[in-house]
């Protein structure tokens, strides 16, 4: 542990006097040096537009890119590497699938479905979709433990689903969704399914062939990369019936002013400079975690996550929000009746980092009638001696907010 630590130079930081404890990592993690270092080495020795020139630093600067983009392939196992759409991150994934998909095969009076533990990103797209085609979203509704109910997901359907819209993990409650049944399910109504995955992307294997989705999504910022690159995986045979998402260079085939044919996949959707940098940043993080290896993070974070779960549970005061039995490490709580923003403010002044708020899911707020949640959240840096730390944070502020 304290050679993987060694790579976060953040870490070190002092916070009021304290050691910082990071519990924020469903936001955005920290970057370990190697990516830094990626980043730093492409601006000083590499810096160059790609695709574009001849010359040396853009065929360099092109290479890296293009190899990033087989490095992504092969570690969530796509078909293609042409299946790999560059975007600056999840949002912008899902919006590019709810502009295209729509453009190409929503009419009035269709439907979408989605679940109530979604990320605004993935409601406020298709609702934009919706209002522009005369469509409507259906909603799978959840249990207080924070499962989905998938047999009333399944009367959801009729002749006019056209798309379900799903996240892997919620980014609140920590609930691993049953994905490989929705798909399944949604796959025999000859209905294509969308998978929302930063929060998954990080702790558990995404294999994409076998979860068998139409498109997945997620942020390198969450992933240890750096902020403003994501992906969209696709299957090759829908994203090519689908049109472009933005026009502009690159996306072109051959322009005239009266008509302009467009690329072959995956240029067909990334119109413009892209942030060389940053994707090469995300190769970096993605070899970082295969250095460390995928299932040994998901192991040590269910042990911090079920550590920091038991030992919540002594303290009088704690109410969890979310207890699927199948999580990943996040937990959202509250103390009593405090609002969590004060809870939020008395463990940052010790020197702990971590989120309070609605998180962008509203919805899952209102279903539980409450303001927002404290949320923890932990890494692979994470220890049990920052958690035995929190736990004595806890101790501390919870007679002063009961």
């Amino acid at each position: 542990m304290e050679n993987i630590r060694e790579n976060f130079d953040i870490l070190n930081t002092t916070v009021y006097g304290k050691p910082l404890i990071y519990f924020d990592n469903a936001a955005t993690t920290q970057k370990p040096k190697i990516v830094v270092d990626t980043l730093t080495n492409y601006y000083t020795s590499l810096n160059s537009n790609i695709h574009r020139g001849a010359h040396y630093l853009s065929n360099m600067a092109t290479e890296a890119y293009e190899q990033t983009r087989k490095k992504v392939q092969t570690f969530i196992n796509a078909k293609y590497s042409h299946e790999i759409i560059f975007t600056r991150g999840t949002t912008e994934s899902i919006n590019l699938v709810a502009s295209s998909f729509g453009k190409r095969y929503l009419e009035k009076g269709d439907e979408i479905i989605i679940s109530g533990m979604e990320h605004h990103s993935n409601i406020v797209p298709w609702q934009l979709a919706c209002e522009e085609k005369g469509a409507s979203l259906k909603v799978i509704p959840f249990s207080d433990e924070g499962v989905l109910d998938i047999e009333v997901f399944k009367t959801l359907f009729s002749n006019k689903t056209k798309l379900v819209a799903v996240n892997h993990v919620s980014n609140t409650l920590g609930t691993i969704n049953p994905i490989k049944e929705i798909v399944n399910y949604a796959h025999s109504m000859n209905v294509p399914v969308l998978i929302d995955g930063a929060q998954a992307i990080s702790h558990i294997g995404v294999d994409v062939q076998e979860i068998d989705c139409d498109f997945y999504c997620f942020s390198g910022h969450k992933m240890y990369a750096p902020m403003g690159v994501g992906v969209l995986y696709g299957k090759e045979s829908i994203l090519n019936e689908l049109p472009p998402y933005q026009g502009g260079g690159e996306m072109i085939k051959d322009v005239s002013f009266e008509k302009t044919t467009y690329n072959e996949l995956p240029f067909k959707f990334e119109a413009g400079t892209p942030s060389v940098g940053d994707v090469l940043g995300l190769k970096a993080a993605i070899e970082f975690m295969e250095t460390v290896g995928v299932c040994n993070i998901a192991s040590h974070e269910e042990l911090l996550l079920n550590y920091a779960t038991n030992k919540m549970k002594e303290i009088d005061g704690i109410r969890f929000v979310g207890e699927a039995p199948n999580k990943t490490s996040v937990i959202s709580f509250l103390i009593g009746n405090s609002h969590p923003y004060d809870v939020g403010t008395l463990l940052d002044k010790l020197g702990i980092a971590v989120r309070t708020g609605h998180h962008c899911t509203q919805p899952i707020m209102e279903r539980y009638k409450i303001p927002g949640t404290v949320r923890a959240s932990f890494a692979i840096y994470n220890t049990i001696d920052e958690i035995d730390e929190f736990m004595r944070a806890l101790h501390r502020i919870t007679p002063m907010l009961m």
